[in-house]
């Protein structure tokens, strides 16, 4: 990457209020996590399992694969691409590389992983800004799920959350209803109390035809944003595209960190190419603060 073209967005940086991270796919990706829509994503097979329409059918089969995406997501460890993005958070770090900046950056991640979540949580209490107000998980969260009968969502890193679905193989997805994770795991003795209802539950991620629920409040949010940093995620596609319009019409800046160029990222101001877990900490010159806060590798 270009010098000039670091020291120009660092400069930015320095003097933006309300900086906005967007996370897509591509920041988790050397963490292990796999795209869910790389090469078999326009496969009616893998669309089949993100609809309201495929669970209520064949609950059995669209929780089989969810569980191997959590199963997938749970064994996987945040990269320095997370740790970059999540470091922004911390007012220590923001005072230095953003003295202008009036809170803590927000992190706007499409992605399920909850990865950036657990860091925040893996460190000790008073350490590390409230999740709640620096992180939104546009798309939900692979390790939460929503009660069909009571509404009560919860969320749980246990590595079980129905003995069926733990031992099921390759193919035995033809599950029983009954069988499911459901409100008040597997011991539910028959009461009808809310969070321990017995309903059926359902991953709570957004699926297609779903309106994620934050999107108001991001929205809200963007109109205020003068910094979106746009992290491993295409720049041609929504939310990105509409994001970064709305930025720019108020006269805010947009950077994109990706592998390679997508249609439409020539609008932003700053470009920088390459692996994110590597781009990142080195333009956002946190690399230091990423030893400090999580210095124990594989945090």
């Amino acid at each position: 990457m270009a010098e000039p073209d670091k020291q120009a967005f660092r400069k930015a940086l320095a003097s933006s209020k309300n900086i906005i991270i967007l996370s897509g796919a591509g920041a988790s990706v050397a963490s292990g996590i796999s795209t869910f829509r790389g090469s078999t994503a326009g496969s009616n097979v893998v669309l089949s399992y993100h609809t309201p329409e495929a669970f209520k059918e064949t609950p059995g089969a669209v929780w089989f694969y969810h569980e191997r995406m959590r199963q997938s997501c749970l064994q996987a460890k945040p990269n320095d691409a997370h740790k970059a993005i999540t470091a922004l958070c911390f007012p220590s770090v923001l005072s230095r590389i953003a003295p202008a900046a009036t809170s803590p950056a927000l992190h706007v991640t499409q992605n399920v992983d909850s990865l950036s979540s657990r860091l925040l949580q893996a460190l000790p209490p008073g350490e590390a800004p409230p999740p709640d107000t620096t992180l939104l998980e546009m798309h939900g969260s692979i390790f939460a799920t929503r009660c069909t009968s009571c509404n009560h969502v919860q969320r749980s890193y246990s590595p079980v959350l129905s003995s069926a679905l733990s031992s099921l193989k390759e193919g035995e997805d033809n599950i029983p209803v009954t069988a499911l994770p459901r409100c008040g795991g597997d011991a539910w003795n028959g009461s009808n109390r809310y969070g321990r209802c017995g309903g059926l539950l359902r991953p709570e991620v957004v699926w297609f035809g779903e309106i994620p629920p934050l999107m108001g409040e991001i929205a809200r949010k963007m109109n205020w944003c003068d910094l979106l940093i746009i992290v491993g995620t295409s720049f041609s596609v929504q939310p990105a595209a509409g994001f970064a319009s709305q930025v720019k019409k108020r006269g805010g800046a947009v950077a994109v960190f990706n592998l390679e160029r997508s249609v439409g990222d020539e609008v932003a101001d700053f470009i920088f190419l390459g692996k994110c877990e590597e781009t990142l900490p080195d333009v956002l010159d946190v690399k230091r603060d990423i030893e400090l806060i999580w210095p124990e590798s594989g945090a």
